[in-house]
C-alpha cells in the first residue's frame, strides 16, 4: 500500500465510519455529503485492500479487517488532536459537531437541558441528540461512538467508563398550590392518608424505596396512580388531590403549581455521575464539554463554579 496517498481525511473518515456504521451517519459528523463519503469509502477499499464495512439490513457490518484497525486507528487520531490542542486552544464559539448523550428523562430535564441551552448561546455550531440511558448497552454503545457521555448513578456505571461526580440529589415531597389537606411541615399521618402516584420505570409497579421506608417503621401509604417517568408527575399532582415524592430538580421553578415540602420521614438521595469513554478523554471537544456540564451543574447545585472535580476512571 502507498501510504501517501492516504491522507489525513481519510483516515477520520474510516475512523467514523467505524463508530456509526452508518453513511448517513457519518456525513451528518463530518458535515459532508452521502456521496462524498461513499467515495472516500471507495478510496479506503482499494488503498487497503478490503471491504472495510458491508451492508446490511441496518447499516453496516464491519469485516475483521476494519475491527483490528479500529482501536488503534481511533488511538493514533486521538494522539494527533491532543498534538494540535497543545497548540491551539478550542474554540467553542467556532467548533462544529454533534455530540450524542444518554440520560433517563428526569436527567435529562434537570440537567441536558439547561446544558442544550447554554450551548446554543456558547457552541451554535454544535449539534446535539438525547438518548434514553440504557445500562445493559452503555459501555458497548460509547466504545462505538455511538455515545459521547452519560449520566447515571455512580453504582450503575459500566466499570470499563471513566466517571465524574456530579451532585448530589435529594427527594422532596409535593402537592397541588393549594391543596386543602397538605400544610407544611407535612404531617406523616397525613402523608400517609392521602393518596400518591409513584414512579416505576418498568411500568405498572406499586412499589419503591419510600414504602420500604415507611414499611421500617410499620407505616403504609396509598398509591392510586404508577407513572413510567418522573416528568409527568409534577404536571399529575398540580392537577390533583395526589402527593409524589420526586428529585428535588424535576420540580425546580414550579413554586407557583406546587407545594415543595420535607418529607415526614427519611428517604435516602442519590448521586449522580458523567460517565465517558477512555477515547474521549483527551478529545478537545469533549473536554469542554465535561467541563461546561460540571460548571452548570454546580452552579445549579450553589457549589462554586470553578470546582470541576478531578477525571477519575472506575
Amino acid at each position: 500500500m502507498d501510504i501517501e496517498r492516504l491522507d489525513f481525511n481519510l483516515l477520520v473518515t474510516l475512523d467514523t465510519l467505524l463508530a456509526e456504521r452508518n453513511v448517513s451517519r457519518t456525513a451528518q459528523r463530518l458535515h459532508l455529503s452521502q456521496p462524498a463519503i461513499s467515495t472516500r469509502l471507495t478510496r479506503l477499499r482499494e488503498l487497503l485492500g478490503d471491504p472495510l464495512l458491508l451492508p446490511a439490513p441496518r447499516g453496516m457490518i464491519p469485516t475483521q479487517r476494519a475491527l483490528e484497525l479500529q482501536a488503534p486507528l481511533h488511538a493514533a487520531l486521538e494522539n494527533v488532536r491532543q498534538v494540535v490542542a497543545d497548540t491551539r486552544p478550542f474554540d467553542p464559539t467556532t467548533a462544529r459537531g454533534t455530540v450524542t448523550l444518554a440520560a433517563s428523562d428526569y436527567v435529562q430535564y434537570a440537567v441536558l437541558l439547561p446544558l442544550a441551552l447554554a450551548l446554543t448561546r456558547e457552541a451554535p455550531g454544535l449539534t446535539i441528540a438525547w438518548r434514553t440511558l440504557d445500562h445493559a448497552t452503555l459501555a458497548a454503545q460509547m466504545a462505538r461512538g455511538e455515545i459521547d457521555l452519560a449520566l447515571t448513578m455512580p453504582e450503575m456505571a459500566p466499570e470499563a467508563l471513566r466517571m465524574r461526580k456530579l451532585y448530589h440529589e435529594h427527594y422532596v415531597a409535593i402537592a397541588r398550590a393549594g391543596h386543602p389537606g397538605v400544610c407544611d411541615p407535612l404531617d406523616l399521618d397525613i402523608f400517609c392518608t392521602l393518596e400518591h402516584v409513584i414512579v416505576s420505570p418498568q411500568g405498572g409497579g406499586f412499589h419503591g424505596p419510600v414504602d420500604e421506608a415507611l414499611a421500617a417503621i410499620g407505616r403504609r401509604r396509598r398509591v392510586a396512580l404508577s407513572a413510567p417517568g418522573f416528568l409527568v408527575v409534577p404536571e399529575i399532582v398540580a392537577r390533583s388531590e395526589l402527593l409524589a415524592l420526586v428529585p428535588s430538580r424535576v420540580v425546580a421553578g414550579r413554586d407557583e403549581q406546587l407545594q415543595q415540602l420535607v418529607p415526614p420521614l427519611i428517604v435516602p438521595g442519590f448521586d449522580m455521575a458523567l460517565l465517558w469513554h477512555e477515547r474521549t478523554t483527551t478529545h478537545p471537544m469533549q473536554r469542554w464539554l465535561r467541563q461546561r456540564l460540571t460548571v452548570l451543574v454546580q452552579a445549579d447545585s450553589g457549589q462554586p463554579a470553578t470546582s470541576a472535580g478531578p477525571d477519575v476512571e472506575t
